[in-house]
């Protein structure tokens, strides 16, 4: 299960340790795994702040997050120059949240039931006073 995604413009072990804070006060309880890619400051941030927790950094095992941020990756590629990593950060966190209601699986479903269901989720989602076309 993916728990966050950070956009920060350095990678030391002090800007991990916050990260490592702000996921598991978020999450409430404390993780039996936690897996990262490569950085060896996750690895210094993880001995400090949660030393009980199997830390995990090897090649392929970080392959579910970095595929579940490929939308969010496409969106920041679209973008191309936030001006700071906080305004990519609340975008970004916001965004990560919300495309997975207006993307279906589109590869499971006859082109007929893609329009109705997306007419459907574009119903339940139009903000108050907007017009609905159609």
């Amino acid at each position: 299960m993916v728990l966050d995604l950070l956009v920060q413009n350095r990678r030391d072990k002090i800007a991990a340790m916050r990260f490592f804070r702000r996921l598991l006060k978020t999450a409430g309880a404390v993780p039996r795994v936690i897996v990262t890619d490569k950085p060896r400051s996750y690895g210094a941030a993880h001995r400090e702040v949660v030393p009980s927790v199997e830390h995990r950094s090897r090649k392929g095992l970080n392959n579910r997050a970095e595929n579940s941020h490929q939308p969010t990756r496409q969106r920041e590629r679209a973008m191309k120059g936030f001006r700071s990593t906080g305004a990519a950060q609340r975008l970004l966190s916001a965004f990560s949240g919300i495309s997975p209601r207006f993307r279906p699986h589109r590869h499971l479903m006859t082109a007929s039931r893609h329009r109705a269901e997306m007419t459907v989720r574009f119903t339940v989602y139009a903000p108050e006073g907007a017009c609905r076309l159609g």
